[in-house]
């Protein structure tokens, strides 16, 4: 690119991707914190992690704007609309917005005390939220599988860049490619950004599985259950199923349901070795995205009528202090019927 790129959200994920945009552009990387700015500007490193000299911090969304005609925001999805707001201000209709968050923003309705149910239109993607609160059109997501830490350590992976677009497509890759990095195309972006989302919330249930130490064959089972559950959902919500079936579906899921890596499976190992929500929240510096994630993919499935019990256990676990065993004995004994019930 002629022009910087830019990135909104410092996290370990953010600054993953700045670091690979760094190889072949100048990258502004936006964060509230100072001393963050500062370290980046001063250090050219974020905590341990070492910066390439082409990564430059702000603390403003109007410089980011101003400099950059492509950006890419990273940051939780409970913050996603508020920053989104801010940033519509400074954005004009050529700008090229493609996020990397993978969860679900409600309007409308209280997740903790709202009891009627959760329609289609109270949730929004993302991608839904940059063209509400801002005039571009030209929008896409990074989905995964893209553990923060293995892309920090250099070790290859992929991901899939999802746009109505073919432009935006084309961009993404020109600017993220390396030798470490490959990136794939998709057009279908709901599908997309449901997998990204919804797969946080089976990675939890996998490292419940984890902390519980009930072996490889039982998680393996949960994955592939889980994703049937994804794919039921999504299909309610509009989405196209085939996304489920490469990059940004089983293989985000995978990896996020199987590694440390990942603070979703991290946080469910937590719960399965007996930590409550609240302790884990205490010292977990980013939390999980997939804690939000089953809160609304169980009012989902009570509104459309769809029997999720995976995600209705792992919901009760969480949220309803049911024990983890008797979530386990439960799907065990799950009346399911055929394997393959969603092509």
């Amino acid at each position: 690119m002629t022009k910087p790129v830019g990135v909104i959200g410092a996290g370990s994920f953010g600054t993953a991707i700045a670091k690979i945009l760094a190889h072949n552009n100048k990258v502004f990387i936006y964060s509230r914190k100072e001393a963050v700015v500062n370290s980046i500007n001063n250090e050219h490193k974020l905590g341990d992690i070492i910066l390439n000299e082409n990564i430059v911090g702000t603390n403003s969304l109007e410089e980011i704007a101003t400099f950059c005609e492509m950006i890419f925001p990273i940051v939780p999805s409970e913050h996603f609309r508020s920053m989104s707001k801010t940033l519509g201000k400074f954005i004009k209709p050529y700008h090229l917005i493609i996020h990397g968050t993978k969860g679900l923003d409600v309007t409308e309705y209280d997740l903790d005390k709202d009891a009627h149910p959760l329609k289609r239109n109270n949730v929004h993607t993302m991608s839904e939220i940059i063209i509400q609160e801002t005039s571009t059109f030209r929008v896409g997501c990074l989905s995964g599988p893209n553990l923060a830490k293995e892309i920090h350590a250099g070790k290859p992976t992929a991901t899939v860049i999802a746009s109505r677009f073919d432009e935006v497509i084309e961009s993404a890759k020109k600017v993220l490619d390396t030798k470490s990095f490959t990136v794939f195309g998709t057009n279908d972006v709901l599908g997309a950004e449901m997998a990204g989302a919804f797969k946080n919330a089976i990675a939890i249930g996998s490292g419940i599985l984890g902390g519980l130490d009930l072996g490889k064959n039982i998680q393996s089972i949960l994955i592939t259950r889980g994703i049937r559950e994804m794919i039921f959902l999504s299909k309610a919500m509009g989405g196209d199923i085939k996304t489920f079936f490469g990059t940004a579906g089983i293989g985000d899921l995978v990896a996020t349901a199987t590694s440390m890596d990942s603070r979703n499976y991290t946080f469910g190992t937590r719960i399965g070795r007996g930590e409550t929500t609240s302790e884990i929240k205490k010292d977990m510096t980013e939390l999980a995205e997939g804690v939000r994630t089953v809160k609304i993919m169980k009012l989902l499935a009570d509104h459309y009528k769809l029997r999720l019990p995976i995600i209705k256990m792992i919901h009760s676990v969480i949220f309803e202090d049911f024990k983890a065993e008797r979530a386990v004995t439960y799907l065990m004994k799950y009346p399911y019927g055929v394997d393959v019930d969603f092509m």
